[in-house]
């Protein structure tokens, strides 16, 4: 007579189960960090003897009409650089023998996110540049950076987002929006391991980059190094310092220098009520 045979220990759920679920319980949030794109989403403005960046604009091809009776689609036309949008290295004269935005590989498409809140500064000073010691007195308060990950830098900018004028805030001077300093772009560029910058303005640098040695250092030093930007964030108030992972997706567009992005970011809740991470 044969021995009964022990039942087998149920199978423990896999990674990508346990995240589905989590997802539909609440025990992970996805936040959208992506501005609308629109007419109305505003652009950058380069000095006129510069080529300037489409506005997005979008042209019907039929709504259930003759045209197309059970069907409804459009052709639009925009910048890559319109919108919630991803920089690739070839952007910038340093990168412009470096990936195109098709080329970036995806398993850098999904990355952690450090968030750097610097509101209060902005309130403050519209001009405000990041510099190291902020970076580094954020590292002494929740660790290193993210290897590979993201360093979103919240100001507070994507509250002036429903129009061109504020969000640009500009005047005979040129734009005043917040960035980082010459010494901070290289830094995060050449020495710190994140694979990009992330922030809520039109570009990542600061409004007065122009003016800087080099003019535009983060798009100078970063596409340069092989790294990347994420621009016009949104809701970055509602990710924690550390611990939230973010999908970019951009059009895998070939040679082009960037693309609209579709940004998201999961992030662990606790109690289905807070947030996991801390976010100050």
């Amino acid at each position: 007579m044969s021995e009964p045979t022990a039942a087998a220990a149920p199978a423990s759920p896999s990674v990508l189960a346990a995240l589905v679920a989590e997802l539909s319980s609440g025990g992970i949030e996805v936040v959208d960090l992506t501005a609308p794109l629109s007419s109305g989403t505003p652009v950058l403005r380069l000095p006129p003897e510069f080529g300037q960046t489409q506005v997005f604009e979008l042209e019907e091809i039929s709504r259930y009409d003759d045209r197309g009776p059970a069907w409804y689609w459009n052709n639009f036309r925009s910048g890559e650089h319109t919108g919630t949008h991803f920089d690739a290295p070839n952007h910038w004269v340093t990168g412009k023998d470096l990936a195109d935005i098709a080329s970036v590989p995806a398993r850098q498409l999904v990355a952690p996110a450090a968030v750097l809140d610097v509101t209060d500064e902005v309130a403050k000073d519209p001009d405000f540049l990041v510099e190291v010691e902020h970076i580094e007195a954020w590292q002494d308060r929740h660790g290193a950076l993210p290897d590979g990950g993201w360093l979103f830098v919240r100001t507070g900018w994507s509250s002036r987002s429903h129009a061109q004028e504020p969000f640009l805030n500009a005047d005979a001077n040129g734009p005043h929006t917040p960035g980082l300093s010459v010494a901070c772009a290289r830094w995060v560029a050449e020495e710190s391991p994140v694979t990009g910058l992330g922030v809520e303005t039109v570009g990542t640098d600061a409004g007065a980059a122009h003016g800087f040695d080099p003019a535009f250092p983060c798009h100078s030093y970063l596409m340069g190094s092989g790294k990347y930007g994420l621009t016009q964030l949104q809701n970055l108030d509602r990710l924690p310092s550390t611990g939230a992972v973010v999908i970019a997706g951009p059009l895998p567009i070939v040679s082009g220098s960037g693309a609209p992005a579709r940004v998201l970011a999961l992030v662990e809740r606790t109690g289905r009520t807070g947030q996991a991470g801390r976010t100050s």
